[in-house]
């Protein structure tokens, strides 16, 4: 599991980049403000949490049982991610109900993260 989350993080992270230049080059002349700050933000958790889920599978290397906050990091870029994406391309707004799932998704991958690390004896 640890090299799956390696490998999730490290590719959450590279599509990020790649999502994101992109948007500020490919996508400018089509999306107006607003659809290019909802793809921004969508870009920027993915980053943020793509890099949270490298740092679980380098705390599960150390023995912190932490594989939970993992999958909810990446249901969470799934769910937040994604569906910013996709209400930026399409502008169907009910995708805006899906996002804060996967925020709650996020909120509990760090919760989790907080409650096994202070636990786990260094």
């Amino acid at each position: 599991m640890i090299k799956l989350f390696l490998l999730a993080g490290s590719i959450f992270c590279m599509l990020s980049v790649a999502l994101g230049a992109f948007a500020a080059h490919g996508l400018k002349r089509h999306f107006d403000e607003y659809a290019l700050g909802i793809f921004k933000t969508a870009s920027e958790y993915q980053m943020t949490h793509g890099l949270a889920l490298i740092a679980v599978a380098l705390l599960m290397k150390w023995g912190v049982k932490v594989s939970i906050s993992g999958w909810l990091l990446i249901v969470g870029i799934l769910l937040f991610s994604g569906s910013l994406y996709i209400l930026a391309i399409t502008g169907i707004k009910w995708l805006g109900a899906i996002t804060p799932i996967g925020g709650v998704c996020f909120i509990a991958a760090w919760l989790v993260l907080i409650v096994k690390i202070s636990k786990h004896s260094f």
